[in-house]
């Protein structure tokens, strides 16, 4: 396998002091980093602007796919996802797919849909049914790895179009598969073909769901903990309608109860870009969409305490803003921000913010 060296203004690990190594540690200098996954061994980092890394935890070493390097011929990235034979990367010229033995890379593209439907929004590999879900922004796609086979699904709901605009996917269990869109959350119970329509269940602000607030609900990611389902939502506001999208946090118990987290309750912004969990703590990275001039302001990162709902912020100058996405290997806490990669020793972290912000308010509402 041919290895790539990365250049200096790409990859920087900054070395401020011994304590500061072993807590946070910076990569990918000046990239806007929006994906991050795991192959089982090597982590994988899609970027917008500057191809694919690899990095290998085994021997510190680093890989770039790029079109500057020669190896891949697309350098703008939205999603991503990894087994040990095969890694897939979506953009908005539809789906990349690296065979990990050869080290070479193909592209796949969509005709249902028109060139809209080849922005991959969404990647999610199901190791049960070993299948890749793949979300475009028309229409969802299953390939099934073991027939080679892509299959389209159209799942509109009562003529509204953006409830089959994928943008991201999570598999629950060997069950079930959550299908966030731009107008609600798909569940499929994967027992049933999901042409059968009694194969999935909906949620809208219909029947109070999501408190019943807004005109639509815009998925942006998704978490499991216990019996909970952690819902985060974009937030898309305009004066003529300020109802439209009103973002903010839930923790959906999969029964009746929906507790939201939002501006009015503690939340820095009512946009949520990701969500993750380590331990007893969910990670959510913020944004604040401006009404007016419609651009996204990245609010930074706060934790949840998720046994006592307490909202902790997380304050280090050396953080952006912006937080795209937020990855837990079992051991670092990694975050993909607008300028670059940063890996956290979480323990040593998490017990500093946690001591400083330990009386920060509860910030449930129901």
């Amino acid at each position: 396998m041919k290895k790539i060296l990365i250049p200096f203004f790409i990859l920087i690990n900054i070395t401020l002091s011994a304590q500061t190594q072993s807590e946070m540690e910076f990569f990918l200098k000046g990239a806007q980093v929006t994906g991050i996954t795991s192959d089982g061994t090597n982590l994988w980092f899609a970027t917008n602007g500057n191809g694919i890394f690899k990095y290998i935890p085994k021997s510190n070493a680093w890989m770039s796919y790029s079109t500057s390097n020669g190896n891949l011929q697309h350098d703008f990235f939205y999603c991503i996802a990894a087994t040990k034979d095969y890694v897939w990367a979506g953009s908005t010229d539809g789906l990349f797919i690296l065979d990990v033995i050869r080290d070479t890379w193909t592209k796949r593209k969509f005709g249902l849909g028109g060139q809209l439907a080849n922005w991959i929004r969404a990647l999610e590999f199901d190791k049960y049914a070993n299948v890749l879900w793949i979300g475009r922004f028309k229409y969802l796609t299953k390939f099934d790895l073991r027939n080679k086979r892509y299959t389209d699904y159209d799942l509109t709901v009562r003529k509204n179009e953006k409830t089959n605009n994928i943008k991201t996917i999570k598999v629950d269990g060997d069950s079930l598969v959550w299908f966030g869109t731009e107008a609600g959350l798909h569940k499929y119970d994967k027992s049933k073909d999901l042409n059968d329509n009694s194969a999935t269940t909906f949620y809208d602000t219909r029947y109070n769901y999501f408190d019943g607030e807004g005109e639509q609900v815009s998925i942006t990611s998704l978490l499991f903990e216990r019996k909970n389902l952690w819902i985060g939502l974009d937030e898309f506001v305009t004066p003529e309608r300020p109802d439209f999208n009103l973002g903010g946090l839930f923790r959906f118990n999969r029964r009746n109860d929906w507790q939201r987290f939002d501006a009015r309750n503690g939340l820095p912004a009512n946009g949520v870009f990701d969500l993750e969990r380590t331990g007893n703590y969910i990670w959510v990275s913020l944004y604040q969409f401006g009404s007016n001039t419609k651009d996204l302001f990245g609010r930074g990162i706060i934790l949840i305490d998720r046994m006592t709902n307490k909202i902790i912020p997380v304050r280090d100058e050396r953080i952006p803003g912006t937080v795209y996405c937020i990855f837990f290997d079992g051991t670092n806490l990694w975050l993909g921000s607008d300028s670059g990669l940063i890996k956290i020793n979480f323990i040593n972290k998490l017990a500093q913010w946690i001591g400083t912000h330990g009386d920060s308010k509860s910030g449930a509402k129901k």
